[in-house]
């Protein structure tokens, strides 16, 4: 008997590579694993990717692919819909007429930032920009077409070794220029693909999840904080040679096209509650990360 097939789309995104590169090491051996790029499966040309999961009949999609330009979708509203709700709609769907499971990656960008607390799985959403409604809209078409066979996985601040994110650009700049300015009066939490990956793991190895979830590391810290984390560990561990001083300013200071919200902090009581994953602590998160950089670096010199 064929083994069940896990499908992950977005294979060269962070979450993608993360999956890929732990997959042997997670507790699914007795699962199929395929990780599509865009060339194989793209969400902006949704008959063909609803023809490329006819073809493998996966019995577990994980859709780590989207449109995450966050300013460019301000004036890009169109391209952000098709790919983050219109085909996650198309792959809902398909997932329910055939008796297949999806588990789909959304974002803190749902919210507003007005709350003083964590916000739970069940608050009420209210997006401030063009990607965090697109975002929205593609969680309401899951829950539309495929609430019975679906998870949907809000994350916050997302970064890795791999692709473009905060921690890697915090870094690059640290090592090119003698001093920094970064936001600090926008608070949230790290989350590590590592911690991520771990936890869909984990749902997939239970096969009882339903609904939306919220997933981080479990840090209320603002951008400044984070940057002054990232360059303590990474001199300490001589991926950089030297620390360089790092000034908060605020949000006003820093003008982008998209607005973020000022507060989006998940709690993530939920998913600890009914799933069988570690409780991540985000420095040591951020820790396994600059390591794999430095394993990286060693590499290609």
């Amino acid at each position: 008997m064929t083994s069940p097939l896990i499908v992950v789309t977005g294979a060269t995104g962070q979450l993608g590579q993360t999956l890929s590169r732990l997959w042997n090491q997670s507790p699914l051996a007795d699962f199929q694993f395929k990780a599509l790029d865009r060339s194989e499966l793209d969400l902006s040309q949704a008959d063909a990717a609803i023809a490329v999961l006819a073809a493998l009949k996966p019995s577990v999609i994980v859709n780590a692919a989207a449109y995450t330009q966050v300013d460019k979708a301000e004036t890009d509203s169109i391209d952000a819909h098709l790919v983050n709700a219109q085909a996650v709609g198309r792959i809902a769907t398909w997932a329910a007429e055939n008796d297949a499971k999806l588990i789909h990656i959304s974002t803190d960008f749902v919210f507003d930032g007005t709350s003083k607390t964590p916000y739970q799985h069940d608050q009420h959403t209210n997006p401030l920009g063009v990607y965090g409604a697109s975002k929205l809209a593609g969680e309401q078409q899951i829950q539309s077409v495929a609430a019975q066979h679906s998870a949907i996985i809000r994350t916050s601040w997302l970064y890795s070794e791999y692709g473009n994110n905060f921690a890697k650009t915090m870094l690059r700049l640290m090592g090119e220029r003698e001093q920094l300015s970064v936001v600090d009066d926008q608070i949230g939490s790290p989350s590590s693909t590592n911690g991520l990956a771990a936890l869909i793991f984990a749902m997939i190895q239970k096969d009882a999840y339903r609904g939306i979830y919220h997933w981080c590391d479990g840090a209320s810290i603002s951008w400044y904080a984070f940057a002054q984390e990232i360059q303590r560990q990474a001199v300490q561990e001589g991926l950089l040679n030297k620390a360089i001083p790092i000034s908060p300013i605020s949000t006003s200071e820093y003008p982008t096209p998209a607005r973020r919200p000022a507060y989006s902090v998940l709690d993530r009581t939920r998913v600890m509650a009914e799933f069988d994953c570690p409780s991540t602590d985000w420095r040591e998160q951020l820790n396994l990360v600059i390591k794999a950089l430095i394993v990286e670096s060693k590499a290609s010199t």
